[in-house]
This record gives C-alpha cells, sequence and structure tokens, in this order.
C-alpha cells in the first residue's frame, strides 16, 4: 500500500461516495451508510459531496464506524455539511465542485443518483477513476462495473484503489498527450 510520488504507506485510501441529493429510500439510505461504515471501518477516507441523500448517510455510517468524512461542499458555508461530515471543505463552485469530488477520489462508489451524480461518473470516465454502481440510476450504457452489496462494493473499490497506486500514474500519461 504504498503512493506512488510520497511513498506513504500509511495514507488511507480516498474513495468517493456520490448519489442522489434529495431525499431517498430507506433501502438507498442503508446501502449508503453500509458503505460509509465498510470503508470506516477499513480506515479510507470518505470522499463525497457533503450535504444530503446519499452522501448524508454515507457520512452517517462512517462516523458511527469511527471514521473521517472529507465533505467538499458546493457553498462557502462550513456549516452546512451534514452531520457525519469531519472534515468540511467549503468551495463557493456550486456543482464545479463534482471534479474535485472525483479527483480526489482513487475510486468512487455511485449509489442511485441524478444530474450531479452523472456529471461525476462522466467525470470518473473522463479521468480514469474507476467507478462502481451499487443501486445506481446510471444509464444502463455507462461502461461501469456494478455490484450487488456495499461489501462488494467497498471491496472493489479498495482493490481498485490500490490498483491505481501501484500501476502506471494516470496523470503522467495525460501529461504526454494521452487523452482518456
Amino acid at each position: 500500500m504504498t503512493e506512488r510520488s510520497a511513498g506513504v504507506s500509511d495514507r488511507p485510501y480516498r474513495i468517493g461516495v456520490i448519489g442522489s441529493g434529495g431525499s431517498i429510500d430507506e433501502a438507498t439510505a442503508a446501502a449508503a451508510r453500509g458503505v460509509g461504515a465498510a470503508l470506516a471501518e477499513r480506515g479510507a477516507l470518505v470522499v463525497c459531496g457533503g450535504l444530503g441523500g446519499v452522501m448524508a448517510a454515507a457520512a452517517e455510517g462512517a462516523a458511527a464506524a469511527g471514521g473521517n468524512v472529507l465533505g467538499i461542499l458546493p457553498g462557502a458555508a462550513a456549516g452546512a455539511a451534514a452531520p457525519g461530515v469531519s472534515i468540511p471543505l467549503p468551495t463557493d463552485l456550486g456543482e464545479a465542485r463534482n471534479v474535485l469530488v472525483v479527483r480526489t477520489s482513487e475510486a468512487v462508489i455511485a449509489i442511485a443518483g441524478g444530474w450531479g451524480t452523472l456529471s461525476e461518473a462522466a467525470f470518473c470516465l473522463k479521468l480514469g477513476v474507476p467507478l462502481l454502481g451499487l443501486r445506481d440510476t446510471l444509464p444502463a450504457a455507462l461502461p461501469i462495473e456494478r455490484v450487488r452489496d456495499p461489501e462488494a462494493a467497498v471491496r472493489r473499490a479498495l482493490e481498485l484503489a490500490a490498483e491505481r497506486r501501484t500501476g502506471p500514474d494516470p496523470s503522467a500519461e495525460r501529461s504526454a498527450g494521452g487523452v482518456r
């Protein structure tokens, strides 16, 4: 478990959790809480948009399991973050903060979703960040791996994050003229 650029082995994996920001049903909330808790139990940093819906449920699950959650907020007020967010990062960038959620993450798990989730999925595909779907509402034609439950999502996300740390540096390919 080494970070390519720093050679640091004790840094937590940064796993994004994206999805519906509005009201969600209990099954979706339970899946998001399960993902947050499982990530926290494995020492990962949960990265999300920091507000309601899936983001709040994932943050709640992570916080209950003693984990940390980085909430990359669209507005300027840290106080707007969901209660489980331990590290609120106000950006005042609106929806443009979606690219920061993706760029910060070493793998991303999509749960349910709307237009904002679709934009984050597009950034994942464009930037080569692994994306998994769990109870997602993304178009079936998107070339992403779908998983059946929170444990499977977390296990696979951590595997993909580990591969990114030990494999070729994707930013080097882009800077050398490669486009993903």
